[in-house]
């Protein structure tokens, strides 16, 4: 399997090339040059145990790991998930379900793809001699679970920017508390978009990103993205014959990756009938898939913190599908993003997608209908999947819940007067935390970088 950038101006390359890089050297992101069909095993609708899954559906993409190889590395990746099922499908009626994704070591769906990653880089140091240092930016989760991925591996030094002041207290001290040596949590002052934007600054400037030996762990990795494709099927797998024919995702997202991980598999053959992007009032997805018109605008800060978002990162790989490959045309649209901060998609049609939009008000509401109708808690970012409306039809809906709600605990009590627990966050609150203000500028945060490179 080969792998080209969205901008069509770098080479085709393997597996381990796209992996360790990230970020084309054009820019772009790495996509599979030909989507293969899915497995044997989902296609006859054969329920298998979830490490089996993620083998059969991963050998599909890469195909430079021998295969025994690459089994070792999945199963060491989904040992460590609390429920037998990894990814269980909670049934709340005769037409709603939820995908509880929330079962890793960091209690979110960041932790499916990024345990995988972080073992993925750990055989890239082993096979290749060289140390790394991975750098990413973080809303909330994916610093925590990246963090957890990578505490204490030799030979890689862990980097992640985030929002001051913007994230949960218990995600903060997920990165914060580790007690690894080779972890550097980073606040800026701004948003997310802010943070995202500096990493792909730096991953840019390629004499830097080489100097430094940079990989990436956000959704610009497109192995993250992989990963996430399959608790899909694994989702998909668990519903009855009649529920599959009519089904639908509701995906909460504000970086489009989670959802587009799914469009991914319905391209592949996931008999998916329609997928509802569910945003909070940062809601550029929402506006998008509308109006046909992507527009930032300024990050207001909100109940699900982990949304707070303008700028749609995976957004670049939807726009390479609809333009059926044009390389020189997804680089224009992403210069006029740049330089206008808004693009109008001509003809854009949404397809099987529809979108929600939820302010904090219909966040509170929506874990407080939950919980009397179904006596079920859920946090504050699938409450957006919650929100009624957005073409959702008359079949079966399996909403993914990103987190387990006691990250957010005073969200859930002012919602409904319930505050809750778990003991790994539990016992976060007596560790010590560590972190390391940096101003957010290219330069101050390669500077730090080159002082405490792997």
């Amino acid at each position: 399997m080969r792998f080209v950038s969205t901008r069509g101006r770098s080479e085709p390359v393997g597996f381990f090339e796209a992996f360790a890089h990230g970020l084309a050297p054009d820019g772009g992101l790495y996509v599979p040059e030909a989507l293969p069909s899915l497995p044997d095993c989902v296609a006859a609708g054969e329920v298998v145990p979830y490490a089996d899954l993620a083998f059969e559906f991963l050998k599909l993409f890469d195909t430079d790991h021998a295969p025994e190889d690459l089994r070792a590395l999945v199963d060491k990746s989904y040992a460590n998930f609390a429920h037998p099922k990894t990814a269980p499908l909670r049934r709340l009626s005769d037409q709603l379900s939820v995908l509880e994704l929330f079962h890793g070591p960091t209690l979110a769906f960041k932790d499916f793809g990024l345990q995988l990653v972080g073992n993925l880089f750990e055989d890239q140091i082993a096979r290749t001699g060289q140390t790394i240092n991975v750098l990413g930016a973080t809303s909330g989760d994916t610093g925590s679970a990246a963090i957890h991925g990578l505490a204490d591996k030799e030979g890689v030094n862990v980097f992640i920017l985030y929002p001051k002041g913007r994230i949960s207290p218990l995600q903060e001290r997920q990165m914060t508390c580790t007690g690894a040596a080779n972890i550097f949590p980073l606040p800026i002052e701004g948003s997310f978009d802010d943070a995202q934007s500096l990493v792909k600054e730096l991953f840019g400037d390629l004499a830097f990103k080489n100097e430094a030996r940079l990989s990436a762990v956000n959704s610009i990795n497109l192995a993250r993205v992989l990963a996430q494709s399959i608790y899909y099927l694994h989702a998909w797998l668990q519903l009855s014959a009649a529920e599959r024919e009519d089904l639908t995702f509701v995906v909460p997202t504000g970086n489009f990756g989670n959802v587009f991980a799914g469009w991914l598999a319905q391209r592949m053959g996931l008999p998916a009938k329609r997928f509802v992007i569910a945003t909070n009032q940062n809601d550029i997805l929402y506006r998008l898939f509308n109006s046909g018109i992507y527009k930032t605008g300024a990050v207001e800060p909100s109940l699900a913190p982990s949304m707070d978002i303008q700028v749609a990162s995976n957004f670049e790989r939807f726009l390479y599908y609809l333009q059926e490959g044009d390389g020189a045309k997804v680089s224009e649209m992403m210069a006029t993003v740049k330089a206008q901060g808004e693009l109008e998609i001509p003809g854009f049609r949404a397809d099987t997608f529809s979108a929600t939009r939820t302010v904090d008000s219909g966040i509170l509401e929506n874990i407080a209908n939950a919980w009397d109708r179904y006596g079920y808690v859920i946090d504050p970012h699938t409450a957006c999947g919650f929100e009624t409306g957005g073409g959702a039809g008359s079949g079966h809906r399996v909403v993914l819940s990103t987190a387990h709600p006691a990250k957010f605990p005073d969200t859930i009590e002012e919602a409904i007067g319930e505050h809750p627990t778990h003991p790994a966050l539990e016992a976060l609150k007596q560790k010590e935390q560590v972190r390391y203000e940096v101003a957010a500028t290219a330069e101050a945060v390669s500077a730090f970088i080159r002082d405490h490179a792997a």
